[in-house]
């Protein structure tokens, strides 16, 4: 029976790494599987999931139209897939989401997510917020604060390393513009949530 899996974490705990590792996995035992990521998440190259470790893999990519149960129905049908993984989770619409839990259902694919749970704000992304209601397992991947304490927040920064509380939830990067921090520490950058 195909489970609709969730991993998330804060920035920079390998969700990558992982997603990269659970396809060689598949693969080195015969099975065929398909990698998805973020269209405009192009820090590894346009259509590649990167780690920061140096693995990669090249992916198909979602836009916020993209039907990804039709086009994982297409590749369905060229070759049969054993597993459908996504990075960058966060990145799905609600309706995405949806799609993926028939891919479950309907083709018998298991759908490996992995993404963040929340934005720099502390507030879900919606495609999180709608797999965090609606899959299967969820599993969350532990990073550290520099504290030592897990980190399950996030906080943006300016190029000259200020803190950003403010603007649009999605903005692309890396670990100049981000810092994964525990709530306590967060609270202390943000000033949020006091």
């Amino acid at each position: 029976m195909a489970k609709l899996y969730f991993s998330y974490s804060a920035m920079n705990a390998g969700k990558s790494t992982i997603l990269l590792q659970a396809s060689h996995n598949y693969r080195e035992r015969g099975m065929n599987t398909l990698l998805l990521t973020a269209a405009f998440d192009d820090r590894a190259g346009k259509g590649r999931i990167g780690s920061r470790i140096g693995l990669g893999a090249d992916a198909l990519t979602f836009a916020a139209d993209t039907d990804i149960e039709q086009l994982t129905r297409r590749a369905h049908e060229q070759q049969a897939l054993d597993c459908l993984l996504v990075d960058e989770a966060q990145f799905l619409s609600v309706d995405q989401v949806w799609q993926l839990s028939v891919v479950v259902d309907q083709l018998n694919i298991p759908v490996m997510c992995y993404g963040l749970r929340t934005d720099f704000r502390g507030q879900l992304f919606p495609g999180s917020a709608v797999l965090l209601a609606v899959a299967d397992t969820l599993r969350e991947i532990r990073t550290i604060c520099h504290c030592g304490r897990k980190a399950t927040m996030v906080t943006r920064l300016t190029e000259t390393g200020e803190t950003v509380t403010d603007g649009a939830q999605i903005e692309i990067g890396g670990n100049d513009k981000y810092v994964s921090l525990c709530r306590v520490h967060w609270k202390e950058m943000t000033g949020l949530h006091k």
